[in-house]
């Protein structure tokens, strides 16, 4: 049993050793691919037609109304939370608890991203609590900004199509640093189920999940505010 318990805490010391490292290195070095990338490519692998698109670009080449309008579309205490609304868990388990059929997520923006570079889709338990901790771990060691620079670069946008800057030249035809407020609140609306909703045209449907995002963006000043945290913790004191 003793030694049971050592290689118990071997293996887990290996673990967050290897996953500390690995965030790290991904706080500095560009996401060329990640397990839902991986995984698309083989449920298309019979498709002739099928191609994945990414292409990574700097945040500085993002459009900041990309940023506000997944903000106020996903997830709209990014600046502020550590990582977990859990003012948004309560609503959701409250909603869903009267709605059998409709459900409604809470994950954040952080979440997300944990997410797409680091696990795989799914909802067992063992997934929700790796998720969790490589939320914890990326809160940690990112700053918001670059938590939102991978977020932006590798979430799915389409069918195939991952990351604002595919999505951009797709959908509009133009690069993410030239995408206008209502370009940004079309992408940001698909991404409930980007691969059943398209943002140009628009359905009814996701004219007024645009429409709603557009008016939230304006209600945020028009421009996301990273040092929002600051101010309230400075304000506190």
């Amino acid at each position: 049993m003793k030694k049971l318990f050592k290689f118990l805490f071997k293996i887990i010391l290996w673990f967050v050793a290897i996953t500390v490292i690995w965030v790290v290195l991904l706080r500095f070095v560009p996401v060329f691919y990640t397990p839902l990338m991986l995984i698309r490519a083989y449920e298309n692998r019979e498709d002739t037609g099928w191609e994945l698109k990414h292409d990574w670009v700097p945040r500085k080449y993002i459009s900041p109304n990309m940023e506000l309008a997944v903000v106020c579309s996903e997830d709209q205490n990014f600046v502020t939370h550590n990582g977990f609304d859990f003012g948004a868990i309560e609503k959701a388990m409250k909603f869903n608890e009267n709605h059998k059929t409709k459900k409604r997520g809470a994950s954040t923006i952080s979440q997300q991203t944990a997410k797409n570079v680091f696990l795989w889709p799914g909802r067992s338990w063992v997934r929700k609590g790796f998720e969790v901790y490589f939320t914890f771990l990326i809160e940690l060691i990112w700053p918001k900004e670059r938590i939102m620079e991978v977020y932006l670069n590798s979430i799915e946008m389409g069918n195939g199509i991952f990351g604002v800057e595919e999505a951009s030249k797709y959908w509009f035809t133009k690069p993410a640093s030239k995408l206008s407020k209502a370009n940004a609140a079309a992408l940001a609306a698909v991404l409930p189920n980007p691969r059943k909703y398209r943002a140009n045209p628009p359905t009814p449907y996701i004219q007024k999940r645009i429409a709603w995002t557009l008016q939230q963006m304006r209600f945020h000043g028009g421009k996301l505010d990273y040092t929002k945290k600051k101010k309230d913790e400075t304000s506190k004191k």
